[in-house]
């Protein structure tokens, strides 16, 4: 049976906690459905992951929606989530029902993803919401809003007042889940305790309802990107540098193909 959003309310009604990650490829998709992750997130972290810049702000709307058909196509029987990127949803809620409606027409995601709880977030929420699209937010640290907050930043009780004024505007909008990003523990736990919702830490300490991290990170793919919520699961950069170079050692030498990977004529068999 496919996981959906009102899964994700039955586990923090039961104690359960909530396991995700993000994905870009049918690949990963296929992997982390079959390891029984609760859902996926399509995050405009590709920008960073997969693309190689230094921020989310590049993710475009048409590759991020190519990306979450694929992870669909590799999680049937998953929950997708596609990330709406910096500016899909900025300009009004037509813009963001528009191409929040791409994200299930094309990209075949069972919900979508904006970041902050300001008064223009949760008209965006809301409106996407009264379209019928199941809507996930986001609130604490905003990768889309570096340039304005100066850099990546925790967020600490000092925002106390004004989190939870933009948690529980999202939950009024109607959001069936919150992401908590780079937040103080006890702040993330309380806020957490108060919510009728799910919330999902990321860096944001040991008690909210589940857990995400960007796929590539848990696996060792960053290189030296290692900020403190990471736990690097294995280190893949490293397995894979060293089948690399065994294979451009063996094409060098001669020992590849072998004849066991080649073809022969029929008269040959």
């Amino acid at each position: 049976m496919k996981k959906d959003i009102h899964s994700l309310l039955l586990k923090k009604n039961r104690g359960e906690k909530i396991v995700s990650l993000t994905a870009y490829d049918y690949m990963t998709a296929r992997l982390e459905e079959e390891a029984g992750v609760d859902f996926i997130l399509v995050g405009d972290s590709i920008a960073m992951a997969v693309f190689g810049e230094k921020t989310t702000l590049g993710a475009d709307l048409d590759v991020m929606i190519a990306h979450t058909k694929a992870v669909s196509r590799g999680a049937v029987n998953t929950l997708v989530i596609g990330d709406m990127p910096f500016g899909s949803y900025e300009r009004s809620d037509s813009q963001a029902v528009k191409n929040a409606v791409r994200f299930l027409s094309e990209g075949g995601a069972d919900a979508v993803k904006l970041e902050g709880g300001n008064s223009r977030s949760v008209s965006r929420a809301r409106a996407i919401i009264d379209s019928g699209i199941p809507v996930m937010g986001h609130v604490g640290l905003l990768p889309q809003s570096i340039k304005q907050a100066g850099g990546y930043r925790v967020v600490y009780s000092n925002k106390r007042d004004e989190l939870f004024e933009e948690a529980f505007a999202l939950q009024q909008a109607g959001v069936f889940s919150i992401v908590f990003e780079c937040i103080e523990e006890e702040l993330a736990a309380e806020l957490t305790g108060k919510l009728e919702i799910p919330t999902i830490g990321i860096g944001a300490g040991r008690y909210t309802d589940g857990q995400i991290l960007v796929v590539n990170d848990m696996l060792g793919l960053s290189g030296d990107f290692e900020p403190r919520f990471v736990k690097k699961y294995v280190q893949l950069d490293s397995i894979i540098l060293e089948a690399l170079k065994k294979f451009s050692s063996e094409v060098r030498d001669g020992k590849f193909p072998a004849d066991s990977n080649v073809y022969h004529s029929r008269e040959e068999k």
